[in-house]
């Protein structure tokens, strides 16, 4: 396990715990909304006695009980949105923060391909079959020996895959349709684009930009973020700039930051035009 995937297993743990924490209080809220007699003193199924000295207290017990139970379905909607969160940590795909990305990248690049070979071969022995009348229920010497080359191209190409594939019915075309071959090929021009965006980045450097009387900002390669350093807590305006172009806190850096991309430069120049104007118009002022 590297570093970006420790912190991403700390990160699913702290949602876990939190979900645990807020099904301890949805389970409290549960106990808090008893209305039984045991709990509140009046017997089950009593309507309220108009005018009765137990009337306030019976009408406050339902409010109570009331107030307690949403709090207990509000409590447990959190704890499974949390879990639904922990579940998706690591699920998005091959983040660029992850030191490991391009050799992640270059295995699942590798795997489209040999996906992209297999398909074709499928398809041409598929088009030579059905020449010699194989189908789904068909049997015979080429029909084995269909079924046998299949086998050869990949494991899960076995007899039921293999029958279906030459014989698919209701579809348009026998085998793998043209779109998924292309679907396919785009899928691998964008792995590799992006592990030649990748390479480019590793052989960067960081540099920081200073702007006097504003802010540093810097392109920090090793944290893959873009970073707004102020001298002190910037006021409320410039903060609301810097999240406007999705900038944000992090205290660990002790800077406003975002991925560092080109999108990020962009905005980070944004940021300072902004941050001059707003010097300009207050020396004017």
């Amino acid at each position: 396990m590297n570093s970006y995937e420790a912190k991403q297993a700390r990160r699913q743990q702290r949602l876990l715990d939190a979900a645990e924490k807020q099904d301890a209080k949805a389970d409290a809220a549960y106990k808090a909304s008893d209305m039984s007699e045991g709990a509140t003193g009046i017997p089950f199924g009593q309507p309220i006695l108009v005018g009765h000295h137990s009337e306030r207290r019976h009408r406050g017990a339902i409010e109570h009980a009331h107030r307690a139970m949403e709090r207990c379905v509000s409590h447990s909607k959190r704890a499974e949105d949390l879990r639904t969160k922990a579940a998706g940590v690591g699920q998005a795909g091959i983040s660029s923060d992850d030191p490991d990305a391009i050799k992640k990248l270059q295995a699942r690049v590798a795997d489209l391909e040999t996906s992209q070979k297999n398909m074709k071969a499928a398809n041409k022995l598929i088009r030579k079959h059905r020449r010699f009348g194989v189908d789904q229920s068909s049997s015979g010497p080429d029909t084995e020996a269909y079924l046998n080359a299949m086998a050869e191209i990949a494991d899960h190409f076995d007899e039921t895959v293999a029958r279906r594939l030459i014989d698919p019915g209701n579809r348009l075309e026998p085998g793998f349709p043209s779109y998924s071959l292309q679907n396919n090929n785009a899928k691998i021009k964008r792995l590799k684009d992006r592990i030649k965006q990748l390479e480019k980045a590793a052989e960067q450097e960081t540099k920081t930009h200073v702007f006097a009387g504003l802010c540093e900002v810097i392109e920090n390669v090793e944290a893959n973020r873009l970073q707004f350093i102020f001298v002190g807590k910037p006021d409320a305006a410039t903060r609301q700039v810097l999240k406007d172009h999705a900038f944000r806190w992090a205290p660990s850096q002790g800077a406003w930051q975002r991925q560092l991309t080109n999108a990020s430069r962009h905005s980070a120049n944004c940021v300072i035009r902004a941050l001059r104007r707003a010097v300009e118009e207050a020396s004017d002022a």
